[in-house]
């Protein structure tokens, strides 16, 4: 008989050299109120905004200082162009439309969720970064097994990261409260549907192990 292997559990503790932290679509020109022409109708105090602004982003900033601090592999990736006339888009961003010329500035992350010294940010054309990116090279050869992700739409570019990196054999955590959505029932029922395919985790429980592997690391 074929021996019995021991499978990995989705919320086993992240191992040192093997673990990254990705934040999906963390652009001014969705967070501004005012800059995506999409939704111009939107007033600043609209549920998206104030989460993103109240929740999301501080959230977020707390897992950057403890990623950065305890040597985390920190990725980020954003909807943008290569070219400035968007040729090099997806069918589907085509049709929807969406544009993000490189020149553009608001297409970047606000400045308190920049990338810091060489960071990866990793431009794509495709609700899903491992479809239109080279995030699957990158992460095997940066050794990383275990992805922490965070970002904005929770079902929509973050539902694809979760389930095609949990495809591509990663295991998976979201940061529940790091995620946004334009309501609150679209975030909660995308982190139903999805939740099969990662560790649901909130902002506190990751930055925790985030600092005892700072530590495991030092000692």
């Amino acid at each position: 008989m074929a021996s019995q292997t021991t499978l990995p559990r989705r919320d086993q503790p992240f191992q040192k050299g093997a673990t990254a932290l990705l934040l999906v679509d963390m652009q001014r020109i969705w967070l501004e109120p005012g800059l995506d022409p999409d939704h111009a109708d939107w007033p600043a105090d609209h549920y998206f905004y104030a989460q993103t602004r109240d929740v999301t982003i501080p959230n977020q900033r707390k897992l950057l200082a403890a990623a950065r601090a305890s040597g985390i592999e920190v990725l980020h990736t954003i909807i943008q162009s290569l070219t400035e006339d968007g040729r090099d888009r997806s069918l589907d961003h085509k049709l929807t439309p969406i544009h993000i010329p490189p020149s553009l500035a608001e297409g970047l992350p606000p400045p308190e969720l920049a990338p810091v010294g060489d960071e990866i940010l990793l431009p794509k054309t495709s609700s899903g970064v491992f479809n239109s990116t080279n995030l699957d090279y990158l992460l095997k050869n940066l050794g990383v097994r275990q992805l922490v992700v965070a970002g904005v739409l929770t079902d929509q570019c973050v539902d694809m990261t979760v389930r095609d990196g949990a495809d591509r054999g990663y295991l998976v955590t979201c940061v529940t409260d790091a995620c946004a959505a334009p309501t609150p029932e679209r975030h909660a029922g995308a982190l139903k549907a999805f939740g099969g395919y990662c560790w649901l985790a909130d902002t506190a429980t990751i930055v925790d192990r985030f600092v005892a592997l700072g530590r495991e690391t030092l000692s």
